[in-house]
């Protein structure tokens, strides 16, 4: 997966942040990494972040272990880790997260389950993240009009 959503289109040019599908795999390969330590990489470092896979435990195996090796190399120690979830809700299509709908309500829409359903798991991903609290959410709204939910 290396499309970027349009939402994050003021840095994906740069990556000066860490775009969702970066936000995906460390998710799913258990791996807690801070814009300080994507500051540390280099574009190339960043590009191949982007692109290498992490959908089989294999792959993220693999990417967990050159993540932690990059970050190491960069900063003396490896970056914390998290618990993988082993039923990850972006990948349940039949339940749209509580908080999820919570902040869709604040802009007056409602998710249904087909809509939801419609969405790829990369959309509910974002979706899920940008409706985190504490997270900087002001991309929530971009993301329902762009995966046509608003």
């Amino acid at each position: 997966m290396t499309d970027f959503f349009q939402f994050e289109a003021d840095f994906v040019d740069s990556l000066r942040c860490i775009p969702m599908q970066v936000r995906m795999k460390l998710d799913t390969c258990g791996v807690k990494l801070k814009l300080f330590h994507w500051n540390q990489f280099s574009q190339e470092e960043r590009q191949t972040l982007v692109a290498l896979p992490c959908t089989t435990v294999e792959e993220s195996q693999a990417y967990r272990d050159y993540l932690q090796n990059l970050v190491k190399e960069k900063t003396g120690k490896p970056a914390s880790e998290l618990a993988i979830d082993p039923h990850p809700p972006w990948l349940d299509a039949s339940t749209v997260p509580a908080q999820t709908q919570e902040k869709a309500a604040e802009f007056g829409i409602a998710i249904t389950v087909q809509q939801w359903e419609n969405l790829t798991p990369a959309q509910r991903f974002a979706l899920i993240k940008l409706s985190r609290p504490g997270h900087e959410n002001q991309n929530f709204f971009p993301a329902l009009k762009e995966f046509k939910l608003a």
